[in-house]
């Protein structure tokens, strides 16, 4: 949803913050000059925060061993020159740190697991490659035939020291049935054939001298074959080796001082977490619970670590059922009329906040009612030096957003009253004789005759009710609200087709379509009220047969209940006339020289005394009136309020006024 429109709360975060008891007020005063902790009653510490405390020790420390590992692999004696301080890091959140320490120890872990596997495939590799090269220098087999076990013969290559070979045979010669032997440096390339059933014999007695099978590929390749095949593999391997060598060297170098700096960050952390965790089994612990801004989290967080060595601090998000207390967070321009908002209720956590509309809605509404350049001059002269003089407290944020409020509302007046040319009414046509003295004639038509006025209110209000009820419907929309949603769809379709019939039957202003369309609009208009009447039974039950003409009665009275724009704006205007008008008949009511100066003192008299009233009067008809416009015409549609006001433990920088005694 567009900001602009409706807003949203400020995400707010559970926060503990957990410390020794010896640490507990300076924990306070950090909190208190950081403002931003709205505090709740805390539970006492439960054993689930101890558990909670052991669980992160056990992620730290399981991090630091992933960094010492990694660490590890630069080379011995390397001196890691530090740019940066180590309470630099310690201050950020940890799940900030972990976040970052985790993908590069998972990356450089994996890559140092493929170069052990490679390693391991290469130095197989060779290995076959040393083994079998004088064979196949001797025997042009296939290696399935080297490594062959049936129900009757078997065959395997063995590897045999040199110096244990000869009496190896000995003790097997009866065995074999077929043997050849090949020197190869301090060993012996032993391949035998033999009867299966002396198989586990053999193996025993090679094993036995100190020697091993030889374990060959099942491939359906030759010997020769498979050595030209083994030799390219031995060598992409190995260039894919250095690659990756290279590869985990350049990472680890520019890693190296991250790294380190993480790795002493955290071992801090967990000796602090250690302290705690003992403290916790000894109750020598303060807990501190409350909610805090998103956005103040991370600073809050660092100023806590940085100004207290012992300190845990457990964040979470609201949890189903928890409902925050609300921090609303509007433009400085709109923020004053979170008053007005806040006089219906202040929005729940997981609710729209309708300052911004509520913010154009009531100053409009206000200028269009007042719209006199005086009267608007005087209404925020009122606010600034009179009304303050009734307030128990005129430096709290309430009254100067209230302020605000009535300087904006003053201001469109005063726009409006410039463009309408409205100062004391008329008073430019009893001092100087002139018909007009507005800038813009066209608007000063349209405000200052009733009919054109009233049109406008009422198109002004049709306008705004339409708005509450869309919001109305995204609500229901969202919340699976079936009746609600057909409901506002059935509204909208009675007022887009029955708007055209009302106005052909009752001014006979008709729209340019053929005369059968009014039939289909006709039907639609049906089609709409019968679906309003089952929107209601959906909603309400049994009630739904009374509250259904409700719906459709409430819609005109909504909109007609604009007209109060004209009928108080015009009352301002024509009222400030009829004091001009009695001013001008008492200036000239006793004749001669001496009745003049007296009728001037009484028309002076009448004006002062008059316009004051009509102020008086109509800057708190327009406050109140734009009040139930945004109230029962409007909020009442899809807002419900009823949240907690976002009062977080802050130090007080206003002056204490107080109140005089009588």
């Amino acid at each position: 949803m567009v900001p602009l429109i409706v807003n949203t709360p400020e995400p707010m975060v559970k926060v503990r913050v957990v410390t020794t008891k010896d640490h507990s007020t300076k924990a306070l005063k950090v909190l208190h000059t950081a403002g931003v902790l709205h505090v709740e009653e805390s539970e006492e510490l439960k054993p689930v925060d101890k558990e909670t405390i052991e669980q992160e020790r056990r992620t730290i420390s399981d991090l630091v061993a992933s960094i010492n590992d990694l660490l590890a692999h630069i080379p011995k004696g390397e001196r890691i020159s530090l740019r940066e301080d180590v309470e630099v890091i310690y201050t950020r959140p940890f799940d900030e740190v972990a976040a970052e320490v985790r993908p590069l120890c998972t990356k450089l872990n994996n890559m140092h697991q493929r170069a052990a596997t490679l390693n391991e495939e290469l130095a197989e590799t060779a290995e076959l490659q040393r083994y079998l090269s004088p064979i196949g220098q001797r025997l042009d087999i296939r290696l399935r035939d080297l490594s062959f076990s049936g129900s009757y013969l078997f065959s395997q290559v063995f590897i045999v020291p040199d110096e244990e070979y000869e009496a190896l045979c000995r003790t097997i010669k009866h065995q074999l049935l077929e043997s050849i032997a090949i020197a190869l440096r301090s060993e012996v390339i032993f391949y035998v054939v033999g009867r299966t059933e002396d198989r586990k014999t053999i193996e025993s007695a090679v094993k036995s001298g100190g020697g091993k099978v030889l374990d060959i590929p099942g491939e359906d390749l030759t010997v020769r074959r498979f050595l030209e095949v083994a030799a390219g593999k031995i060598h992409s391997v190995e260039e894919e080796t250095e690659k990756l060598n290279t590869q985990i060297d350049n990472i680890t170098k520019e890693s190296s001082e991250k790294l380190v700096l993480f790795r002493e960050a955290m071992s801090a952390e967990a000796d602090r977490l250690a302290v705690l965790e003992k403290a916790s089994e000894a109750r020598y612990v303060t807990l501190i619970e409350g909610w805090m801004p998103e956005s103040s989290l991370e600073a809050t967080i660092s100023q806590l670590k940085d100004s207290i060595s012992h300190v845990f601090i457990d964040t979470r998000g609201p949890e189903e059922g928890e409902e925050p207390p609300t921090k609303l967070r509007n433009v400085t321009a709109l923020k004053p009329f979170e008053v007005i908002v806040n006089l219906f209720g202040t929005p729940k956590y997981n609710e729209w906040d309708p300052t911004p509309i509520v913010a154009y809605s009531f100053a409009a509404f206000f200028g269009l009612m007042l719209c006199d350049v005086v009267y608007a001059i005087g209404i925020i002269l009122a606010t600034r030096f009179v009304i303050r003089r009734f307030v128990d407290d005129p430096y709290s944020e309430g009254y100067r957003l209230f302020q605000r409020v009535l300087y904006i509302s003053g201001a469109v007046a005063l726009v409006l009253g410039l463009l309408t040319g409205n100062y004391l009414g008329d008073v430019y046509y009893l001092l100087f004789g002139l018909e007009s003295a507005a800038l813009l004639e066209p608007v000063r038509d349209m405000l200052t005759n009733p009919i054109s006025f009233i049109i406008l209110s009422i198109i002004l209000g049709l306008i705004h009710v339409n708005i509450a009820h869309v919001m109305a419907l995204i609500r229901g929309v969202r919340r699976g609200d079936r009746g609600a949603v057909v409901n506002k769809i059935a509204l909208f379709a009675l007022q887009l087709f029955g708007i055209p019939v009302i106005l052909l039957w009752l001014f006979n202003i008709s729209l340019p379509v053929s005369p059968g369309t009014y039939t289909i609009f006709m039907y639609i208009v049906g089609a709409s009220v019968i679906a309003i009447i089952v929107s209601s039974f959906m909603q309400q039950g049994a009630l739904g047969a009374i509250f259904w003409i409700l719906d459709l009665t409430g819609l005109l009275g909504d909109v007609m209940s604009y007209a109060r724009l004209a009928g108080v704006g015009l009352a301002t205007f024509y009222l400030a006339s009829s004091f001009n008008m009695l001013a001008q008949e008492f200036s000239g009511l006793i004749p001669g020289a001496v009745g003049v100066i007296v009728g001037v003192i009484i028309a002076v008299g009448v004006l002062i005394f008059g316009h004051f009233i009509n102020l008086a009067l109509s800057g708190i008809g327009c406050f109140v009136h734009s009040l139930r416009l945004c109230f029962v015409e409007f909020l009442s549609k899809f807002y419900e309020g009823g949240g907690e006001d976002y009062s977080p433990l802050q130090l007080k920088t206003r002056p204490v006024f107080v109140k005089e005694r009588a």
